[in-house]
């Protein structure tokens, strides 16, 4: 156990001397970061229309039009998190991207209950 504990800084310090703990967009250079920060900024932006959208529960069809954006927000967010190799980020959105493709399901395609 003792020898575990003095060999992972070791480790880390060698995976970061050869490139290894720089994300996707990191080892691609500017332009992959700032595409990277683009999709996050419009993921956080629309989220937060999103949430506006369906918290004034304006009805059914600006309701269902809300989770369209957040399943767009899902997908950017996704996109983001694979492209800076943030996996907790992605997984959540993963899990986002579900629950919000039912609420489309249940404001636009399904229709009212009878």
């Amino acid at each position: 156990m003792l020898a575990m504990a003095n060999s992972a800084p070791i480790m880390i310090f060698v995976a970061i001397e050869k490139g290894q703990g720089k994300s996707r967009a990191a080892r691609y250079g500017g332009h992959m970061e700032a595409l990277a920060d683009g999709i996050k900024w419009f993921a956080s932006i629309s989220g937060v229309t999103a949430a506006l959208m369906v918290s004034l529960d304006l009805g059914r069809r600006v309701t269902g039009w809300g989770f369209v954006l957040f399943v767009a927000s899902s997908i950017a967010w996704f996109t983001g998190a694979w492209l800076t190799e943030d996996w907790a980020l992605g997984m959540q959105n993963g899990a986002l991207f579900a629950i919000n493709v039912l609420g489309v399901y249940r404001y636009l395609i399904r229709g009212v209950d009878p």
